[in-house]
């Protein structure tokens, strides 16, 4: 018995001292003070989008009195045409249940609301969370943004989420391009990481993604991220004319 106990005894110790695998890319801090991100897509009729956000942004007032619009663009390249794309910010998902429920019952909110679906054709939601190794930045100079969506292979970020930041930084930290924010999924397609970036011009991102793609520095960080990369996709968007990031 003495034996028995002994040997369960070393055996829920090592089980205890077992190293944990962490890693910097790991949401969980975000995550324990609720605050997300919602990204929203809409897809609008050909020739309706415009129309859309004309009649926006006479009543944008009405929705951001009750949560706060990170940003709001409309796509130039990559992907579908006619697509606008917004980011809400949360305080948790009970301030988002509290939001919808003002707005439905926000007569002029209707009014403006009910009319306009109809020019959409499809819409796209997913929640996001702020990594906790990055900042939201707001650009000091209007620009356009570029928005890279990552699909990362399965694991999560302690497999993938180091190699992945190595790669952003080096990019940033040689000064090819502004990043804005890093977003990892939480609902939506999982192991998905949006990444956006601001730059003067397309031409001054184009010149920088050239140059960047010669830089040894570079291409080392992200030959290491691309083992785990499904997928990528690059969107150009222009800010809307309401969008508080310019």
């Amino acid at each position: 018995m003495l034996v028995l106990r002994s040997g369960l005894t070393r055996a829920l110790a090592a089980r205890t001292l077992a190293p944990q695998v962490h890693s910097s890319f790991a949401t969980g801090p975000r995550q324990y003070d609720g605050t997300f991100y919602e990204f929203r897509t809409y897809y609008f009729k050909p020739s309706k989008m415009n129309e859309f956000l004309e009649n926006l942004k006479k009543n944008i007032h009405l929705r951001t009195a009750h949560s706060e619009l990170v940003g709001s663009w409309s796509v130039e390249f990559g992907g579908k045409m006619n697509k606008v794309f917004h980011i809400w910010k949360y305080d948790n998902f009970a301030h988002r249940t509290e939001v919808q429920k003002a707005l439905a019952k926000n007569k002029d909110w209707r009014q403006f609301l009910i009319p306009n679906l109809a020019l959409i054709d499809e819409q796209e939601f997913e929640i996001t969370y702020l990594v906790p190794w990055c900042k939201l930045e707001k650009p000091a100079k209007e620009g356009v943004y570029e928005l890279v969506i990552f699909q990362m292979k399965p694991g999560g970020p302690a497999l993938w989420g180091d190699a992945f930041r190595r790669a952003l930084n080096a990019h940033v930290d040689l000064g090819y391009s502004k990043l804005v924010g890093v977003f990892h999924t939480e609902y939506g397609a999982l192991n998905r990481v949006h990444v956006l970036w601001w730059n003067e011009s397309a031409d001054s991102r184009a010149a920088g993604r050239h140059q960047s793609h010669e830089d040894p520095r570079v291409v080392a960080a992200v030959r290491e991220s691309v083992n785990y990369l499904v997928s990528q996709q690059n969107m150009l968007l222009l800010p809307t004319s309401f969008s508080p990031l310019k």
